[in-house]
C-alpha cells in the first residue's frame, strides 16, 4: 500500500499538471484545422484503407499489418485473416485488392476445405464484378469441386455462363444446384433466364442461317447473270503476259472469268454500293464518272445496264451545272467518255448513246473493285489534247 507521503506527492503532481494546462496549450493534440485528416489516420476510425501503407505516415496501421501477416501464425489463422482483409476490400469495391488478398489466403493451403471454398467463391465474386467472367467461372468450378453443393459457387457459375452466352452450360449449373437446393429462388430464376436466352439464341441462329442461305443464293444468281453476259471482274491477280495481243486477250478473258467470285462484286470504295439484279433480271451497277481536269467525280449508285450514258449526263449536266465548272463547258453534247485499259495503257472512247451493258461486254473492259469507272473530258478542250497525248486511243 502506498504511503501517505507518496499519495500526497502524486496528488500534488497531478494538481500541478492540471494547473499548467490552464495557462499553456497542449501541443500534442489534434490541429483544429486538420483534425479530420489526422483522425482518419487512426486505424480504428479509418473510413477506407490507404492504397500504400507507409510506416512513417501510418505507423499504427503498419504495425497492425505486420501482426496480421506474421508468418509464425498457423496457416488457417493467416488464411482467415487474409479472407477478412479481402472482404474489407470487397466492401470498398476495391475488387483488384480483394482478389490479391483471397489469392494470398489460398496460397496458405491451410487444409480447411470450408475456408478454401469461401476464398474461391469470394474471389469469383470479385472477378465477376471486374468483368473477368472466365476467371470467375474457373474459381466457381474449383469451389464446386471441393464442395459440390455450395450454393454461392453454383449460383456464380450459372451467372458466369449466362454472361459468357453459354446458356446450355448455365442450365447445367442450375440443374446441379437445384438438385441440392430444390427451392432456391435465385437458381430457379437463373435457369428460367438461361433457358429463355438459349431459345432466343437458337431462333436467331436459325434466322441467320436462313438469311445467309438466301443471300448466298442471290449472289450465286448474280454471278451467273454476270458470267452469262460476258462481263469480266478484275481481281488482284493480273493476267499473265503472252507473246501476242490476241493470245494475251484470250488468256486475260479466261482468267478473269475463272476468277469470277463473290468478293469481286463488292465495291472497295467508301460508298459500299454493290451491283444487284432486279426482279426483271436487269443488272444495276455502281458507276464512277471521273473529271480529271477538275479532279472531281460523280457517283451513280444504281446505273441500269439497259440505260445509255446520255440519260445520266443529261441529268448531271442539265439546267444546274456543277459549281466547279466555272467556264460552263460541261454540257451533255460537248462531253466525251472513255474507259481505260490499264494493262495496255489504252483509252477506249465510249459513244454516249451506247448502253452500259454494251460497254461492259467489250473484250478489254474489266470491272475493277465492283465499280465501273469512266473518264469524262470536254470535246476540243486544251486539257483533253494534253490528257490524250502519248496514249493509245480506240473507239467503240
Amino acid at each position: 500500500m502506498a504511503s501517505p507521503a507518496a499519495h500526497s506527492d502524486s496528488d500534488d503532481g497531478m494538481d500541478a499538471l492540471m494547473d499548467k494546462f490552464k495557462t499553456q496549450r497542449y501541443k500534442q493534440g489534434f490541429n483544429e484545422g486538420s483534425w479530420e485528416e489526422e483522425f482518419d489516420k487512426i486505424p480504428m476510425f479509418m473510413k477506407t484503407a490507404p492504397e500504400e501503407i507507409d510506416p512513417k505516415t501510418y505507423p499504427e496501421l503498419a504495425c497492425l499489418q505486420a501482426i496480421i501477416h506474421d508468418e509464425d501464425r498457423p496457416p488457417e489463422e493467416q488464411a482467415k485473416t487474409l479472407k477478412d482483409e479481402g472482404n474489407a476490400f470487397f466492401k470498398e469495391k476495391n475488387y483488384q485488392k480483394a482478389i490479391l488478398s483471397y489469392t494470398a489466403g489460398l496460397k496458405k493451403k491451410c487444409g480447411d476445405q470450408e475456408l478454401s471454398t469461401v476464398l474461391l467463391t469470394n474471389r469469383a465474386a470479385a472477378h465477376f464484378h471486374l468483368g473477368n467472367m472466365r476467371s470467375a467461372l474457373n474459381d466457381a468450378a474449383s469451389a464446386k469441386k471441393i464442395k459440390p453443393d455450395h450454393l454461392k459457387a453454383l449460383i456464380r457459375g450459372a451467372q458466369c455462363c449466362t454472361e459468357l452466352r453459354n446458356f446450355s452450360e448455365a442450365i447445367q449449373w442450375c440443374d446441379e444446384g437445384l438438385r441440392a437446393h430444390p427451392t432456391d429462388k435465385k437458381l430457379q430464376e437463373l435457369r428460367a433466364a438461361a433457358n429463355k436466352h438459349k431459345r432466343a439464341a437458337e431462333r436467331d441462329a436459325r434466322k441467320a442461317k436462313a438469311t445467309g442461305k438466301k443471300l448466298l443464293g442471290e449472289k450465286e444468281a448474280l454471278l451467273v447473270a454476270i458470267k452469262d453476259r460476258g462481263i469480266k471482274l478484275l481481281q488482284s491477280a493480273k493476267p499473265a503476259q503472252c507473246g501476242s495481243d490476241s493470245e494475251d486477250e484470250d488468256v486475260g478473258n479466261s482468267l478473269a472469268i475463272s476468277q469470277l467470285r463473290l468478293d469481286g462484286l463488292s465495291s472497295q470504295e467508301a460508298t459500299g454500293a454493290q451491283v444487284f439484279l432486279d426482279e426483271q433480271g436487269s443488272l444495276h451497277w455502281p458507276v464512277f464518272f471521273l473529271y480529271p481536269e477538275h479532279q472531281q467525280s460523280d457517283f451513280i449508285s444504281a446505273f441500269c445496264e439497259n440505260n445509255c450514258f446520255m440519260d445520266h449526263l443529261v441529268v448531271m449536266f442539265g439546267e444546274e451545272l456543277p459549281p466547279w465548272d466555272a467556264d460552263r463547258k460541261y454540257n451533255p453534247q460537248s462531253l466525251q467518255l472513255y474507259f481505260e485499259d490499264e494493262e495496255k495503257e489504252t483509252l477506249y472512247q465510249v459513244n454516249p448513246e451506247m448502253s452500259l451493258l454494251k460497254v461492259l461486254q467489250h473484250k478489254r473492259f474489266f470491272v475493277k473493285a465492283g465499280t465501273p469507272a469512266f473518264i469524262v473530258l470536254v470535246k476540243g478542250s486544251s486539257f483533253r489534247k494534253q490528257f490524250l497525248t502519248g496514249k493509245k486511243l480506240h473507239g467503240l
